[in-house]
């Protein structure tokens, strides 16, 4: 999950309520780069961009759960039709999944310390049906998952 000098950053996947709309978004021409990868546009540029680039991950909260994250491949400048330059944050396609973990709503995203990332879900565990939001964030709350 990351080398020595290197920070995470944690997003809210706004619109999604599972890790299927994700990967089915970042399917689309859309939510692809030039290259044909998943990049994720904000308006913020990392100041930490060297530890996020050492190893670093993006993970994705869905409905008050922390459920999944993806490798940071590159930052990439994007410049807007308004002219304004951005973050391209370029992901790997694989989406790993990772223990739900409650976290409070918050905007923009934040960096993550590898010691706070959810550890991810061990192999073969990755395709179990996922258990409904309200049921996986009550377990999470309580310690179970």
């Amino acid at each position: 999950m990351g080398k020595p000098g290197t920070i995470h950053l944690i997003k809210l996947c706004v619109g999604a309520e599972r890790v299927e709309d994700l990967t089915d978004w970042q399917a689309t021409a859309r939510a692809k780069g030039p290259d044909g990868l998943p990049r994720h546009v904000t308006r913020m540029w990392p100041k930490r961009a060297e530890e996020v680039l050492a190893g670093g991950s993006l993970y994705w909260v869905f409905k008050g759960l922390v459920l999944c994250r993806q490798r940071i491949l590159r930052l990439d400048e994007v410049v807007g039709g308004d002219g304004i330059p951005r973050c391209g944050i370029v992901l790997d396609p694989a989406v790993t999944r990772v223990a739900a973990t409650p976290k409070r709503p918050f905007q923009g995203w934040r960096y993550l310390s590898p010691e706070d990332a959810p550890r991810d879900l061990p192999q073969g565990r990755e395709e179990e049906e996922t258990l409904p939001p309200a049921l996986q964030t009550a377990l999470a709350e309580i310690g179970v998952l």
